[in-house]
């Protein structure tokens, strides 16, 4: 039997900052047998190599790849789900397009910081929730975005917001379309703001009155959630004391009981 040139040992510096791996090199990198790396290319959750004639080339993409397979796989993640997952991400939107970075956008009106997250460290921040629905509802409404092997999660105060939510319960898929939710809310004020000065700004004033308006609609918006809250929470009162009520009672119950 032949031995398939493609699985031979050793690797080569190309580009700068670039090197390639021959399959056995790329497995031991990856600490894992060319047998498994053989079997997630047959399952799709490899992307093929670049071919020189009956040799493959893997570069610093697989080994990355490779990489957060495992530590999906030691969260533990099947490879049904990684699958699904590595589909998702794959499909997401351009970090360019999520930030309007494409050339297309004039300069935000937002200040939001992107951060960057590997698959396994957006695993650990929704510890057991980062589904293949969750993570394509994430890449639909525009949180997050794709650079590489990367995620870009649009804003800082966004993501600790979430994870906030997570860490007193409520489920990430909740967050998620609660997030939705307010995002058509957040486009209708938006509309309201960019009404009114197209409405009554002068045209040549516009850039300047964008800017000026920066911190008054923030203001705006900041209280007059504030207030809808207290209005809302005022309202819902007792019912959300009947609902806190029975848990209450069981506990005293319990502990006297005893």
């Amino acid at each position: 039997m032949s031995t398939d040139e493609t699985e031979g040992a050793g690797g080569r510096d190309t580009t700068p900052g670039k090197r390639e791996y021959r399959m056995a090199d790329l497995a031991r990198e990856a600490g894992i047998t060319v047998r498994t790396l053989r079997f997630y290319r047959e399952r799709g959750l490899v992307p093929p190599p670049r071919r020189e004639g009956r040799i493959a080339w893997y570069d610093g993409t697989h080994l990355t790849r490779l990489r957060t397979i495992t530590a999906l796989l030691e969260r533990g993640h099947t490879l049904g789900g990684i699958a699904d997952l590595l589909a998702a991400f794959e499909g997401g939107r351009d970090v360019a397009e999520l930030l309007g970075l494409d050339g297309a956008s004039p300069t935000p009106w937002s200040r939001e910081t992107p951060v960057r997250l590997g698959a396994e460290e957006l695993a650990d921040t929704f510890a057991g929730q980062v589904t293949a629905e969750n993570l394509a509802a994430a890449l639909d409404i525009g949180y997050l975005a794709v650079d590489g092997e990367e995620f870009v999660h649009v804003s800082r105060r966004l993501l600790d917001a979430s994870t906030e939510l997570v860490r007193a319960g409520v489920p990430l898929s909740a967050v998620l379309e609660a997030g939705r939710r307010v995002r058509a809310h957040a486009d209708a004020l938006a509309e309201i703001f960019a009404d009114l000065i197209r409405t009554h700004a002068r045209p040549e004033h516009t850039v300047r009155t964008l800017e000026q308006l920066r911190p008054v609609s923030q203001t705006v918006v900041d209280a007059e959630v504030s207030m809808a809250m207290d209005r809302h929470i005022r309202a819902n009162a007792d019912t959300w004391t009947q609902d806190t009520a029975p848990r209450e009672d069981a506990t005293h119950r319990g502990t006297t009981s005893t």
